[in-house]
């Protein structure tokens, strides 16, 4: 028996609930600014990530290689901090935690915990099990010009609810 194996007896007699992607995060899709328009690129502060900041620096990132402006954010509205970004075209079967409030590329998608869950989950273990969710993702594509997850799937993904202390 593993220590996990030992809390969860302990703590979860009755087996570890499940709830659905969408039940527990708020999603949205990353989009890229006007390339064309110098003013989305020119002296911005805002991380923007792509799927070369997981190459080069990893999966758990606080800044990016490229950066926008204010301007080129649609809405005034980032992603914000302690928030997954998971590759659901194109390049599928990546994630990253973003430590930062941020934007991501057209490639991603945004998964933000509810604030009424946010109490009651560890990010780091919301990371940790998006590895199950990228091989979920690999195997639920779709091909037209490229590939891309079955969205309709992938908000119907689960995650377990193990109490705090087990996800810890």
């Amino acid at each position: 028996m593993s220590r996990i194996d030992d809390l969860i007896r302990e703590h979860c007699p009755n087996g570890v609930p499940h709830m659905e992607l969408q039940a527990l995060f708020t999603t949205r899709n990353g989009y890229t600014p006007a390339k064309s328009v110098a003013a989305n690129w020119t002296d911005g502060t805002i991380p923007w990530f792509r799927m070369e900041d997981i190459r080069e620096n990893g999966q758990v990132l606080g800044d990016s290689v490229q950066h926008i402006t204010e301007s080129a954010v649609k809405g005034g509205k980032l992603f914000p901090a302690n928030s997954i970004i998971v590759a659901t075209s194109a390049t599928i079967g990546e994630h990253a935690l973003i430590t930062v409030p941020h934007l991501a590329n057209n490639r991603f998608t945004s998964l933000v915990l509810k604030d009424e869950f946010a109490e009651q989950f560890d990010i780091k273990f919301i990371y940790y099990y998006c590895f199950v969710l990228d091989e979920w993702c690999k195997n639920n594509t779709t091909v037209s010009s490229f590939a891309s997850v079955d969205m309709t799937g992938f908000k119907k993904f689960k995650f377990p609810k193990p109490p705090l202390e087990v996800q810890t």
